[in-house]
């Protein structure tokens, strides 16, 4: 307890103001490419006394999440030294072990695709691939895909989770992480955003969920790959039905990684961009999100 206060202390000391710290990686793919440049960001997260825990977003493996890329996985994040908070994207339970020669992906038969998700879930030590918690007032949400109609589809036992979930917390303001983003949270920049398998499904009970529940205000993905070189990757188109705002997160597959950062604060998320080939903070792209005014459910 008194190392909890003096590190609190020690934050209020130098930053002004106390806050939680989540990184996200949106989308690793492992092992991918630009291996060396992927380590470097953990070297670089691990350096960063204030944060948290990180949260890798979906898609930690590579192509077909077979055993060779979750060994791969495993290794990678025994190097960071923060928290890990994961949740499944498509290709870490999806797909059939072997690619065909012409590069497609085959989906797996049900039983492998289970399979898949119970290992995510014994590597990272997880009771279940969905789950949420209570962090400094903010309620927080991780959804993981587990259906098999779209590439990032939640089935109907987590989505009555979902809704139990957030009827017990209405009184707080709630950030839900999810490998896809929201519908038309982006331009039409290439010819898959805003199509059925690269938003979060089943997008009609999702938008009913929310409009229901006003204390969501924010979305975290991955998914689309969508770069800060992009223009709607943080613009005004990205806020859903006037409520939650989209914050949109690029794979490391990419020469240049960025990653995203949310700074809780007592009455604000700021959303932060690094630019880890240039070791910078990318000031342009820097948001400030204010959680909704709720009044206590009678």
């Amino acid at each position: 307890m008194l190392k909890y206060f003096l590190t609190l202390f020690c934050t209020v000391l130098l930053y002004g103001e106390a806050y939680t710290h989540f990184v996200i990686l949106g989308d690793p793919h492992l092992p991918g490419k630009n291996i060396t440049q992927k380590e470097k960001v953990l070297h670089t997260i691990n350096r960063w006394n204030d944060v948290d825990a990180v949260i890798a977003v979906g898609d930690l493996c590579e192509w077909l999440g077979n055993p060779q890329e979750y060994a791969f996985v495993k290794t990678y994040f025994e190097a960071l030294k923060k928290p890990l908070l994961p949740i499944v994207g498509n290709h870490d339970y999806l797909y059939a072990d072997d690619a065909t020669e012409n590069e497609k992906l085959p989906k797996g038969t049900p039983q492998l695709q289970e399979e898949k998700l119970q290992t995510f879930r014994q590597m990272f030590g997880l009771q279940k691939l969905y789950y949420s918690f209570i962090k400094d007032g903010y309620f927080l949400v991780f959804l993981s895909t587990d259906s098999f109609q779209h590439l990032a589809q939640i089935d109907e036992k987590q989505l009555l989770w979902l809704r139990n979930e957030l009827e017990k917390n209405r009184h707080l303001p709630t950030i839900i992480f999810f490998h896809a983003p929201l519908d038309k949270t982006l331009s039409n920049y290439k010819h898959f955003v805003n199509t059925p398998s690269f938003i979060a499904q089943p997008a009609d009970k999702i938008q009913h969920l929310i409009a229901q529940n006003p204390q969501i205000f924010i979305w975290v993905s991955g998914h689309t790959h969508t770069s800060p070189k992009e223009e709607s990757f943080a613009s005004t188109i990205n806020i859903y039905e006037n409520q939650v705002t989209n914050i949109h997160n690029t794979d490391m597959n990419k020469e240049t990684i960025w990653t995203n950062s949310l700074f809780l604060y007592h009455d604000k998320v700021v959303i932060k961009t690094y630019n880890h080939n240039e070791h910078a903070w990318i000031n342009s792209l820097e948001r400030v999100i204010f959680p909704p005014t709720l009044r206590l459910k009678r």
